[in-house]
């Protein structure tokens, strides 16, 4: 299992949940909602990575190699101890400045063995 670089994503960042739910409408108004799946509340992350065109081609790489190889990677959310497993299906490199890079991508999360 391979694991992000240890590269620190520019703040500010976006965290999006979206709760998988089974809605039952009944004809009286009342509605009855519940948890649709084992991990029915997967996360992702908006990210943005301003850094050095050496770490952005590290970036880039690692990306490309998961989408080669469709393997997902381990990653540590920032202020949290804990890794989980992602999937990148899309990113863009900018060339700001000399030297500069800025990556934007999208971490979803996956549950798998």
């Amino acid at each position: 299992m391979a694991t992000f670089p240890a590269i620190k994503p520019t703040y500010s960042f976006t965290k999006q949940s979206e709760p998988k739910l089974r809605t039952t409408q009944f004809g009286d108004g009342y509605a009855q909602r519940l948890p649709f799946g084992l991990n029915q509340n997967p996360k992702s992350w908006d990210l943005q990575f301003n850094v050095t065109d050496t770490n952005a081609d590290t970036i880039e790489s690692f990306l490309d190699a998961r989408a080669a190889d469709g393997a997902s990677f381990d990653w540590t959310p920032p202020n949290s101890a804990t890794s989980y497993k992602w999937f990148c299906t899309k990113w863009q490199r900018v060339f700001i400045g000399p030297r500069r890079s800025e990556i934007s991508c999208t971490f979803n999360q996956v549950f798998e063995p």
